[in-house]
């Protein structure tokens, strides 16, 4: 007797279990978080983040998409470049969500969450709490605020269990703007690489911990893939739902910004020995171009709402007033002589610093840091 009930009795407590599983549990939802790899341009460079919500008996398939933005107000470039980014969240089909990455050739995958009842429900109305219209908006911050963090915030803070998130960057070491490389190393982005360099200032080179590293949807990825309550992994299946079928082309290494200023600074040796005539009009160009430079990091400097353009140490060779010295390089007035040996004696300085400084510099600055050099010894020498 006792030898046939032990099997009759462990299958009754299976049966019963997923009786009591399916009470627990009778939301009915699907939740999964959605991770986009990037595209070719600009804006997509870091790929894209939203969250699925499948509710079956109410035939809903939807993302939550925090990146919207409005680009049809005729003040939005403006407001972009002051860093007053208005973005929000709202509620798209699943195919609409999709449509861009199949026309794209983006990979699209999905990570099932394993969630309670009671935390599938607080979930989905947090979300829906966000549509409304005093909630929706939110002003955007690239490594602060951004569509992928408010996604992994809204889940994390609806689990009602410790989550336990295994490291994702190397502690201690890994900067925002060593993250940011990474991408745009990857999809050839050399010049916009450069662009970011050039007018991003020292903030970037803060050393992240493994949560601020979740600002990109990959590493959001990744940390969910290792994330666990107890014995729970947050993560109940992960699916990659549509094959990237994009080809990344190489960059011509002539083209990129490094190519191109070594070989300019290559001409400015060769000039300085050769052609004079010619020289002056490519100094005259050269160092209106720098002061151009510094004209666009003082500006970003100032009117920026946000702190990621300031304390900038590119404007110590970037001189707006360059602007102005470029036309008087040919006279031999002394202030114009001083001027030029300190703008020298500065590149000089920065590049024999350069693995020291408390900013990443771009490697294409090297180069236009060596004609400053050069040039403004040279200059400073005429009598």
């Amino acid at each position: 007797m006792i030898f046939f009930g032990r099997p009759w009795l462990v299958a009754s407590l299976c049966f019963f279990s997923q009786i009591l599983n399916a009470q627990i549990d009778s939301s009915h939802l699907r939740i999964s978080l959605m991770t986009c790899s990037p595209g070719d341009e600009l804006y997509s460079t870091f790929g894209h983040t939203g969250i699925r919500i499948i509710d079956s008996p109410s035939h809903i398939d939807a993302v939550f998409n925090y990146g919207m933005f409005d680009d049809s107000d005729p003040y939005f470039y403006l407001k972009f470049t002051r860093g007053i980014m208005r973005y929000s969240v709202a509620a798209m089909t699943f195919p609409d969500f999709m449509q861009e990455y199949v026309d794209e050739k983006r990979s699209v995958t999905e990570q099932v969450l394993q969630l309670d009842y009671k935390e599938k429900m607080n979930l989905y109305n947090s979300l829906k709490e966000n549509l409304s219209p005093e909630n929706r908006y939110y002003d955007y911050r690239f490594c602060k605020d951004n569509c992928t963090t408010r996604a992994g915030n809204i889940i994390l803070k609806n689990v009602n269990r410790q989550v336990a998130i295994a490291n994702v960057v190397t502690l201690g070491q890994t900067t925002y703007r060593q993250m940011i490389h990474q991408y745009l190393d990857s999809g050839n982005h050399s010049w916009d690489k450069f662009g970011i360099d050039l007018v991003l200032g020292s903030h970037l080179d803060e050393k992240v911990d493994n949560r601020q590293a979740l600002f990109l949807p990959d590493y959001l990825m990744k940390a969910f893939d290792n994330a666990h309550t107890g014995s729970v992994n947050l993560v109940q299946a992960k699916t990659r739902i549509l094959l990237s079928g994009r080809k990344n082309e190489n960059e011509s290494f002539f083209l990129t910004p490094l190519s191109v200023f070594s070989l300019i600074a290559f001409v400015f040796i060769l000039l300085s020995f050769t052609g004079q005539k010619f020289l002056n009009l490519m100094d005259v160009l050269f160092y209106f171009l720098t002061g151009v430079f510094g004209l666009l990091i003082v500006t970003l400097w100032i009117i920026r709402v946000d702190d990621v353009c300031r304390n900038n140490l590119n404007i110590l060779w970037a001189w707006p007033t360059h602007l102005v010295m470029a036309f008087l390089i040919r006279k031999k007035a002394s202030f114009v002589r001083f001027y030029f040996l300190v703008s020298a004696i500065l590149a000089f300085l920065l590049l024999a610093l350069w693995f020291w400084l408390p900013q990443q510099l771009n490697p294409a600055f090297a180069p236009i840091l060596l004609i400053i050099a050069w040039r403004g010894t040279l200059i400073s020498r005429k009598k």
